[in-house]
């Protein structure tokens, strides 16, 4: 039978002293609960950074179908310019019921109002959305500048355990401070 022998590392060691003494290093503890909590912030973050952009996406698509429709109406809005034209044209012909061009004419004046009238909605409801769209994007910034910012304060909390450096453990809470800063400017929509 072969014998196998096994190396020890410094951090084994330090965890059977550990776990015969009984105790835990309390500075390792918070840092662990903070990285969990800055993990835990993150992908909340993360997630409604994600649903920001896709209520843009959205948004900027519901712009693009109100200017096809308005592009639409447009059209539909010269195509009658031209029976109007033509109608008045007619009602000027010798031989022709001119009465019933000039009513013809008057009916396409009349439906090439209604149809303005709906383009030039059309096209409100497209600088709506747009400008709802530059909004969620806005948004979606905010929320991942606050995801970077965790991101950066759980590195900088791994290099405290590495270092135990009092002055890195401040600056992990104060990037991640700012990450919730930013979470919190992008929940007020700011």
């Amino acid at each position: 039978m072969s014998e196998g022998f096994h190396v020890h590392g410094a951090h084994d060691h330090a965890l059977e002293h550990a776990a015969e003494v009984g105790h835990t290093d309390s500075f390792s503890g918070r840092i662990a609960v903070m990285t969990a909590i800055l993990s835990t912030a993150g992908a909340v973050f993360g997630y409604q950074g994600g649903a920001t952009q896709n209520e843009a996406l959205l948004l900027k698509n519901e712009a693009a179908i109100h200017k096809t429709e308005a592009a639409n109406q447009w059209a539909y809005y010269q195509a009658k310019g031209q029976k109007q034209a033509i109608a008045e044209l007619t009602a000027q012909l010798p031989g022709v019921d001119q009465a019933t061009a000039r009513r013809e004419a008057l009916r396409y004046g009349t439906e090439k109002e209604q149809i303005r009238q709906k383009a030039e909605a059309q096209e409100r409801a497209a600088k709506d959305a747009d400008e709802a769209s530059e909004m969620a994007v806005h948004h979606h910034h905010r929320w991942a500048q606050a995801v970077v910012a965790v991101q950066v304060s759980i590195a900088l909390a791994a290099i405290t355990l590495l270092t135990r450096r009092r002055w890195l453990q401040m600056a992990s809470y104060g990037v991640g401070a700012l990450g919730g800063m930013l979470a919190v400017l992008s929940m007020l929509h700011i």
